[in-house]
């Protein structure tokens, strides 16, 4: 008997315990469920402490109300131009209310997953490959607009739509790296040729300015040596006329450049100029006679003695020059003897 009422007991306790827990519901934060009393749709136990009728209100598993992040497997898709892509896409959704995400439809995600396929086959079926492949925040804004209309009576609403990935066939991709290929090539030869031809501009550019400046250099050493030579030449002159030589200072500077006249390697006969005679004769004359003195002799000569002394120097040294005179002229008649030309014997004075 006592065995009895303990089991008795124990069971009272069980199903206490059992009907304790089917009665007080607790939903975690950003979580709800639905509750149904006898079939029917009562109501949605909202976060924190939940009390039900055990064995007469029925609650579903709870829903997750924050966003989720569903990710669907890749696609194949025809393009406009009849090419099969493989599009991959991220769906960003919300459960906005619980309800009708449990009873309007009986599975969400797969609805939304198949959704997104038939959109997304309308959507690029429109636009050949290159399009598509540059065009993905329009695909994406079309596609969370109609996504979002759609299951919108669902319960959900959609927040973002993602094209994860577009993987055109390795032909096309073939094509477009080659593509891609020539284009780089292309710009790269472009660049070399603006690089060339700018170093050419520039190169011509500094041949220009080298060519001015060398130009000026030349024109500006031309004119100093013409400035030096014309003030040589001046200079030379007002020399002569302060000193007011005479003719028989000239016939004396005449004979001295005549050695000069036989140099040189070209020159095979020497014809001796009817003007030598002239010039020995003015300059024997010159030292047999007396010569006057110009003032800048008479000053550094002023006694009788230092005068008879230069004249016996000039005297010696115009017979020194005139016989190297006559030795060069010696010497270059032989050599036009040897090389069998006639020389011009010189006009009698």
């Amino acid at each position: 008997m006592d065995l009895a009422l303990l089991i008795v007991g124990v069971l009272v306790a069980l199903i206490a315990v059992i009907t304790v827990m089917r009665t007080v519901r607790i939903v975690p934060q950003a979580r709800a469920r639905n509750v149904e009393r006898l079939g029917r749709y009562h109501r949605t136990l909202q976060p924190g402490l939940n009390f039900v009728i055990p064995y007469i209100d029925r609650v579903h598993p709870m829903i997750d109300l924050r966003e989720q992040v569903v990710s669907f497997r890749p696609q194949p898709v025809i393009t406009e131009d009849n090419l099969v892509v493989e599009i991959d896409t991220v769906l960003y959704f919300q459960v906005t209310d619980p309800r009708a995400a449990a009873y309007e439809i009986a599975s969400y995600l797969q609805a939304v997953e198949q959704l997104t396929v038939t959109t997304l086959r309308n959507v690029v079926g429109s636009m050949d490959l290159e399009v598509t492949l540059t065009s993905r925040d329009r695909i994406n804004s079309l596609l969370r607009g109609v996504l979002d209309e759609a299951t919108g009576k669902w319960g959900l609403r959609v927040n973002r739509v993602e094209i994860k990935a577009i993987d055109p066939p390795k032909t096309i991709k073939d094509a477009m790296e080659k593509q891609m290929r020539a284009e780089r090539d292309k710009r790269a030869a472009i660049l070399a040729a603006e690089g060339q031809r700018q170093s050419q501009i520039l190169t011509a550019q500094g041949d220009k300015q080298g060519a001015i400046l060398r130009a000026e250099g030349e024109r500006a050493a031309a004119i100093l040596k013409a400035e030096g030579q014309s003030r040589a030449i001046d200079e030379v002159f007002q020399a002569v006329h302060r000193n007011d030589p005479d003719p028989k200072l000239l016939a004396y500077q005449y004979l001295q450049v005549l050695p000069q006249l036989a140099q040189g390697d070209g020159n095979t006969f020497w014809v001796i100029p009817s003007e030598v005679t002239s010039a020995l004769q003015g300059v024997s004359k010159a030292f047999t006679e007396s010569v006057p003195r110009s003032p800048a002799t008479r000053e550094r000569a002023s006694s009788s003695e230092e005068v008879a002394a230069l004249a016996a120097e000039d005297a010696a040294e115009a017979e020194e020059a005139a016989a190297d005179a006559v030795a060069d002229a010696a010497v270059a008649d032989g050599i036009a003897h040897t090389n069998g030309e006639q020389p011009r014997p010189a006009p009698p004075a």
